[in-house]
Order: C-alpha cells, then sequence, then structure tokens
C-alpha cells in the first residue's frame, strides 16, 4: 500500500487508477504516512512559511443559481449589499498599513460592477497600494473582460471548478456548464494570471472517482492556487437536507493536491474552521500554506453568507490579525505578509503572455 503513496511523494503523479486505490484503501496507517510525505513536501518547498492575504468580499448579489450556494439569485432570504469603491479602497488600505502585500478582492457574479468600474477599483487600488498583488475572485467573463483586469493591474485570479465530473457539474449548476468553466480557467491562464482552481469535497452523488477527476484536472491544468473546502450546507438552498462533506476527506484531498502539485499555493479554507475549531490548524498540517483574513467590518462579514457559521466572532482589523498570527505561530509555522507569488512566477513569464492581451506590457509582477 505504501508503494503508489511513496510513487506520488517522489515522482508528483499519479494515474487515475492508483488515486482511486489510494482513496479507497486508506487506513491509518496510511493516512499518517501521506500526512508526513505531505509535510516533507511542503517544506521543501515553502519552509514554515503561511501567507496572509487580505479579503475584501465587495457584493453578495449573484447573477447564478449554484444549487449549494446561500448567495444563490433565488435565495430571498438573504440581506444584500454592495460596497462602493472608495469603501473598497478604504479596507484594503487600513489593510496595507497592517502590512498586507496581497488583497483578495471577491463577489457573487454582479452585473453592478462594469469592467470599466473594475478596471477603475482595480487601477485606484495598486495606485493607494503600490507594492501589492491584485487577487480576483468574481466568476465567470469573457476573455476580453479578464484582459481589461489584467491591464488595469490584476495579478491573479480565483475560479474555482467546484467539480470535475461532468455530471455532478450539470446538475448543481443551473444554466451553468463544466466546459465553460474550464474555459474561463484557460483563458486566463493564457492571458498571464496566476491562476486558482479548487473544488468542493462532499457534493451529493460524489464518490471517490469523482475526487479523482478532480486531482486529475488539477494535474493537467497546473494552477497556480488551488481551493479546496468541504460542502457545508446553507439552510436557504435546494441542498438544505444534505449532509456536510466531512474535514478528513477535505484535509486527505488537499494533501494529495499538495503531492500532485508541490509548488501550488493552498489555503486553509474557513470552512475548515467552520467544521472543527482546530480547522486552520489541521489544514496547516495537510500541506496549506496560504491564509485569508477578512478585512471587512463584521458587519458586512456576516452578510456574504456562502454557508452558514462563517462569522464566528466580531473581531476586527489588528486584533483579528494579531491572533491569527498567534494560531499560525502557535501550531508551528511563520508568518510571511508579502506577495506570496508562486516560486515559479517570475517577470519574464508575465512578460511572455503581454501579447495575449492589450495593454499587459504596463503590468509588473514580482516573483
Amino acid at each position: 500500500m505504501e508503494t503508489p503513496l511513496k510513487k506520488l511523494y517522489q515522482t508528483n503523479s499519479l494515474t487515475g487508477e492508483e488515486l482511486l486505490y489510494l482513496l479507497n484503501n486508506l487506513d491509518p496507517g496510511t493516512e499518517k504516512l501521506l500526512f508526513s510525505l505531505t509535510h516533507q513536501t511542503r517544506k521543501k518547498y515553502y519552509g514554515r512559511k503561511v501567507y496572509l492575504r487580505g479579503l475584501v468580499e465587495f457584493s453578495n448579489y449573484c447573477r447564478q443559481n449554484c444549487l449549494y450556494c446561500g448567495l444563490r439569485r433565488d435565495n430571498r432570504h438573504i440581506s444584500r449589499y454592495r460596497l462602493r469603491r472608495e469603501e473598497i479602497w478604504h479596507l484594503c488600505q487600513r489593510g496595507y498599513r497592517l502590512g498586507f502585500r496581497t488583497f483578495v478582492l471577491q463577489s457573487g457574479e454582479d452585473p453592478y460592477y462594469t469592467d470599466e468600474l473594475l478596471e477603475d477599483i482595480i487601477a485606484g487600488l495598486k495606485e493607494r497600494c503600490p507594492e501589492a498583488a491584485v487577487t480576483l475572485s468574481l466568476g465567470e467573463k469573457s476573455r476580453q473582460s479578464y484582459h481589461r483586469y489584467y491591464a488595469a493591474g490584476a495579478d491573479r485570479y480565483l475560479l474555482r471548478h467546484e467539480t470535475a465530473a461532468g455530471h455532478l457539474y450539470a446538475g448543481l449548476h443551473p444554466g451553468m456548464s463544466l466546459q465553460n468553466r474550464q474555459k474561463c480557467l484557460q483563458d486566463l491562464k493564457a492571458i498571464g494570471y496566476q491562476v486558482g482552481a479548487g473544488f468542493i469535497v462532499g457534493l451529493p452523488g460524489q464518490g471517490n472517482r469523482e475526487l479523482v477527476a478532480d486531482l486529475l484536472y488539477l494535474k493537467e491544468l497546473q494552477p497556480h492556487m488551488v481551493g479546496i473546502g468541504p460542502l457545508i450546507v446553507h439552510p436557504d438552498t435546494p441542498l438544505k437536507d444534505c449532509p456536510n462533506g466531512t474535514s478528513k476527506k477535505t484535509l486527505i484531498c488537499l494533501a494529495l493536491t499538495r503531492l500532485l502539485l508541490p509548488e501550488a499555493l493552498l489555503p486553509a479554507t474557513t470552512a475548515l474552521n467552520v467544521l472543527s475549531p482546530t480547522g486552520l490548524e489541521r489544514g496547516l498540517a495537510a500541506g496549506a500554506n496560504v491564509v485569508m483574513l477578512n478585512l471587512a467590518p463584521a458587519s458586512v462579514r456576516v452578510k456574504y453568507e456562502l454557508y452558514k457559521g462563517r462569522v464566528q466572532d466580531d473581531l476586527e482589523g489588528q486584533a483579528l490579525l494579531e491572533r491569527m498570527k498567534a494560531r499560525i505561530l502557535r501550531a508551528g509555522f511563520a508568518v510571511d505578509m508579502g506577495r506570496g507569488d508562486h516560486p515559479d512566477w517570475t517577470d519574464q513569464e508575465k512578460r511572455g503572455a503581454v501579447e495575449n492581451g492589450p495593454g499587459n506590457d504596463e503590468v509588473k509582477a514580482n516573483g
């Protein structure tokens, strides 16, 4: 049983059948070895570093209707909000003064924020926080829109593929297609973004074969970042009566991803902390090396309700940051608030993508 796992550790690759065998035959001894090899891999590429990102969730309006998401269009019980560009800039500037050098701007797919407005927000943020990287998480857009954000100064784009199993994707995402989702990810890579994908663990009808499809897709795509989190059901969605995903299976998928993509930036997602008070620490032990800290006031954070339980206290600003730093240090890791780019990301690589989009010669990335 150790042979395929050690092969994965040594080669960072397995076939689909080998991955399926691993998932089907995990026992306590194999799990212990998996996490040990994952820790060694993470230490080799990142040492003890954990990158802290500043997160701003600026709108909870969404045109999509994903069955598991509390922001879904048909949820009439949610209190909707939008932040003005000046509010976004203010929150990021406050985070900049605290030491953050990456800001993640996230929203539902909200048509209110036109390409022109988003360009203005990105460019204004770059002007106010000149050393910072800007990460976007805005859902599916046209390739032209992605070009425009990149030219305005965006460095990274997060777009979880959610599930690489076509039958699951179709059933959970009315009016959407896995093919278009994957096309968006390919467009983002071609333009020159540092790209993030990822999936949900514990979806209805998801078995080990479907998880293998996710892992193989990640290996093929070679994203720079991967977000993996458990399903946590929301009472105002069609999946309200489904069981949550489990921490155990999520951590296993996180560990396998670290071995398949040893240089990837892997967040310890908030959802892990919802399932367990030590979810953050367990995520870091399983190979995660990124933590996102919400910069918005608690009164705003509570409205961005992808699932229940995301906001567990009302700490803000310096107090929230210091508590997170203390948790990371107690877990045996070191805090890094720099840009935290992917190790292979160089200025030359980003310049090589310029031809794929107009105006991109103005954009720089510090590798």
